[in-house]
């Protein structure tokens, strides 16, 4: 029987998980390792000739074998870095993207210190709770229509030691009677219907409800932009995370809807990501 150290594991499971497609097979491999022994990616290589017992073997194989059949890495070892900051995911919600770090910084440069913030679909509650770890005077408050994604944001908020408010309800039902937002931001379900079946196995793995945006990607996008105007201050600013074929569509929901400036802002890679949306204030000329 050859003896398995973690340098050996590391480099058969990265050729296993090249094989098989997976992004960063060697990131993925060690971070499974890793996770299997309860240690960090640094004690690794500290370790690296060390062989391991039968039952570290046992849950790294288990854990190579779940990755392997398309269970999103994040899920496996149950935490993902947003934001500098770890947080606790699970199959009730969508795995924080690092594109959506995009989304909280425009929604910082538009929150004054001690302003209001909301957060619509917050999932694991990494948007809102960036939000109130960088603004602590200012009051956040998220909303999700699913208990479960809730339940996973509030644990977040008390394990990073943020003051957030969750809501739960379906949008702007969540917040009636709220007062006026300076900010409003949002991640939605955005993703056209009909390339759903065409998302990797991995995405596919991820909840449908924080997937599936309608026929167009457009369903819930443009219920949000339709209720901002009303919820926001003058001069408030909407923050959207869009599809990339929406670079016309939500900018001009937006303009329709009476924001006075509505642009598309695109992702490190040029992809269109966001569309941030102000309303005149009481000081702009009419």
């Amino acid at each position: 029987m050859p003896t398995w150290t973690p340098l050996r594991l590391l480099a058969w499971t990265q050729e296993f998980f090249a094989k098989k497609g997976i992004d960063a097979p060697r990131l993925t491999a060690e971070l499974l390792l890793a996770h299997a022994l309860s240690c960090d990616r640094v004690r690794l290589y500290l370790d690296f000739d060390k062989p391991l017992g039968d039952p570290e073997l046992a849950r790294f194989r288990e854990l190579v074998r779940r990755r392997g059949e398309g269970e999103p890495t994040a899920y496996l070892v149950g935490r993902r870095e947003f934001y500098g900051r770890p947080y606790r995911v699970d199959p009730r919600v969508l795995v924080p993207r690092p594109e959506t770090e995009l989304l909280v910084e425009a929604a910082l440069a538009a929150l004054p210190e001690g302003g209001r913030a909301l957060d619509l679909c917050t999932g694991s509650g990494c948007v809102a709770i960036s939000l109130a770890l960088a603004r602590p005077a200012a009051r956040v408050v998220a909303t999700d229509v699913s208990d479960g994604a809730l339940a996973l944001a509030r644990e977040n908020a008390a394990a990073l030691g943020a003051v957030v408010e969750f809501a739960t309800g379906d949008l702007w039902s969540a917040v009636h009677g709220a007062e006026p937002f300076d900010v409003v931001v949002s991640n939605p379900p955005y993703v056209p219907t009909k390339e759903l079946a065409g998302l990797s196995r991995e995405v596919r793995r991820e909840p449908c409800i924080a997937l599936d945006g309608g026929p167009d990607g457009l369903a819930l996008l443009r219920r949000i932009v339709e209720g901002a105007a009303s919820r926001l201050r003058p001069g408030g600013t909407l923050c959207l995370e869009m599809h990339e074929s929406h670079v016309e569509a939500v900018p001009a929901l937006c303009r329709t809807a009476g924001f006075a400036r509505a642009e598309a802002r695109r992702d490190l890679a040029g992809l269109p990501r966001l569309t941030v949306a102000t309303l005149a204030s009481r000081e702009d000329p009419a």
